[in-house]
């Protein structure tokens, strides 16, 4: 076994949950403890196991409920360094301490090896993700949200994956034509900001494999995208190409299901 579901993916708060038979983590927990908790139980699974959280980055939509969580499970918090720094007030006591890593390295929780690379946004010290399952080459699960651009780090991370969670986050039509004032929407277009529709289709056009099972299009804009928008442009190239795979859109309201990876 090896699974992973969205939790909870947007601008008002990310968790992505993974699990084998005997691990399960969160990525993220940028929710309220109640909210995380009742989106694991609405995939019918045991809030009260969990084996660690892993943090991206700083933003409240990432680490809001990391706290709460690690000291009602009296669980780990593995972050790295620079970007504990900076929320360590926000994340509040944490019982059973910090576990430092650091991008361009791996580490283990339990049997889930968790490769972590440097992304392109404005923080400190953003990371995205690969995970395997420990002597488990056949599966590879990437996940790579809130980054401004597809660096060849990050394709060459990505490459061989049999699941994605990507982000997808604005149409930019409807970036430029919409109400944010203008220095928000040069934010998120920027090198450091948030993938468009249109850039996600170009990073699976990188790392495009016949293995390649599951694409989750996570961290959409509610103002400036729509999820019919993001799944179209994805798959009409997976259809131009004639490979036909599962592809789920991530919502902030409502849980993916668990998926294969």
């Amino acid at each position: 076994m090896f699974q992973t579901s969205v939790l909870a993916s947007g601008s008002k708060g990310n968790s992505i949950l993974i699990r084998t038979k005997s691990t399960k983590i969160l990525l993220d927990a940028g929710l309220s403890g109640k909210k995380i908790t009742n989106f694991i139980q609405s995939i019918k699974l045991d809030e009260n196991k969990l084996d660690g959280v892993v943090i991206s980055h700083e933003h409240s939509d990432h680490i809001r409920g990391a706290g709460i969580i690690c000291r009602k499970l009296q669980i780990p918090l593995y972050i790295t360094k620079p970007t504990y720094e900076v929320c360590r007030e926000r994340l509040g006591n944490l019982p059973v301490g910090v576990i430092y890593f650091e991008n361009g390295s791996s580490f283990t929780i339990g049997n889930i090896e968790i490769r972590a690379f440097r992304s392109s946004h404005d923080v400190i010290d953003g990371s995205n993700f690969t995970l395997k399952k420990v002597g488990d080459d056949t599966r590879k699960l990437a996940i790579a949200t809130d980054l401004g651009f597809s660096s060849f780090l990050m394709i060459t991370q990505l490459k061989n994956s049999t699941s994605i969670i990507l982000e997808s986050n604005h149409d930019i039509k409807m970036l430029i034509n919409g109400s944010y004032p203008p220095h928000l929407k040069q934010r998120i277009k920027s090198k450091q900001g948030h993938l468009s529709n249109e850039q996600a289709v170009n990073v699976i056009k990188e790392v495009y494999h016949p293995g390649l099972k599951n694409i989750i299009l996570a961290h959409l804009s509610e103002e400036n995208n729509l999820p019919a928008k993001a799944e179209k442009l994805m798959r009409d190239y997976l259809h131009s190409i004639n490979h036909d795979l599962q592809i789920i859109v991530a919502s902030q309201y409502k849980s993916t299901k668990l998926i294969d990876v």
